[in-house]
Formats: C-alpha cells, sequence, structure tokens
C-alpha cells in the first residue's frame, strides 16, 4: 500500500515507532440499504473503506478521495458516525494509531471496482449477511446506521474491543 509522502518522511525519522495519525472511514449505503465494503490489500479481510487524511485535507475531502480511489464509487455524506483512537501494526512493524472519524454515507455514482491494491475486491452486501468483519469494522458499522443520528464516540473510561487491542495487519 502506498504510504503518503508524509508519512514516509516521518517514518524516515521515527522508523517503525508508534506514529499518531489522522484517519477518515465510510459506512456507505446504496438504495437498497447494501453496505459497501472492500477486501483489503494488506490483510486481505474485508472491511469499510478507509484512509489517512493527508496534511491540509479536511475529513470530508478526505473520505469522498479515498472511497472513490478504492471503490470507484461516489458517494455523499450523510452525516458523522463517531470518532474514535485505534491502535494498528501493520505486517512490516510499522505501529500506528489513528484518530478516526467515520462517516454515514449513502452511493450517488460510480461502478465498484477494486484498486488493485488497497482493495483486492469491491462489493455491495446486505446487513443481516456480511462476511467474517473484526470488531473495529463492525463498530463503526453499528453506530453510523443507528436510528439515533448522534456521533458516536467512546465515553470516558469506556474500552470497546475495536479500539484497545492493535490490528495487526
Amino acid at each position: 500500500m502506498p504510504l503518503s509522502p508524509y508519512v514516509a518522511r516521518m517514518r524516515r525519522h521515527i522508523g517503525s515507532d508508534l506514529l499518531m495519525l489522522y484517519g477518515v472511514s465510510a459506512v456507505v449505503t446504496d438504495d437498497a440499504g447494501r453496505l459497501l465494503l472492500a477486501r483489503r490489500g494488506d490483510n486481505g479481510g474485508w472491511s469499510i473503506p478507509a484512509g489517512g487524511v493527508d496534511p491540509g485535507e479536511q475529513p470530508a475531502d478526505a473520505l469522498l478521495r479515498e472511497v472513490y480511489e478504492e471503490t470507484g464509487v461516489k458517494v455523499a455524506i450523510e452525516r458523522i458516525g463517531g470518532v474514535a483512537t485505534h491502535p494498528v501494526v501493520y505486517p512490516n512493524g510499522d505501529a500506528c494509531e489513528y484518530l478516526n472519524v467515520w462517516f454515514h454515507c449513502r452511493a450517488v455514482g460510480g461502478v465498484p471496482t477494486a484498486d488493485g491494491d488497497e482493495s483486492l475486491a469491491v462489493d455491495w452486501f446486505d446487513p443481516d449477511d456480511l462476511p467474517e468483519l473484526d470488531d473495529w469494522s463492525r463498530l463503526r458499522i453499528s453506530t453510523a446506521l443507528r436510528e439515533d443520528r448522534a456521533a458516536w464516540y467512546a465515553a470516558p473510561g469506556e474500552r470497546h474491543p475495536g479500539l484497545t487491542q492493535p490490528d495487526n495487519l
């Protein structure tokens, strides 16, 4: 997966040590209520589309860019689903913790197409028939789709399995 020039520059200074980054992710639904998922290029697992926010980029702009780059689907943002930090350790040993903002979005165009790098496959899934997903993906989906439209966050002292254990990709 390509590193942004910013992250590559930071990695030259700190190696694989913990790097705090900003991330965005999208819980995308179509008119039939299906969810858009992508099979990740780094670990082969299914997940919602996600990516990093570049310096000077607003989260909403990063989200629109990342979803389209990874899935070929154009989306409109409906609302913020939630915000939380999430630790990750990549296969090369790079440790990150992302401050992630996830959004509920609706598909407005494009054709689901994997980019062959960050996404190996892209498809629509019925919410009652999802492939295997990690706790982090399930948290973002459940909070973005709930009827209470308030943005979710971990209350002080709250622990959720999707937030406390690093994904070893």
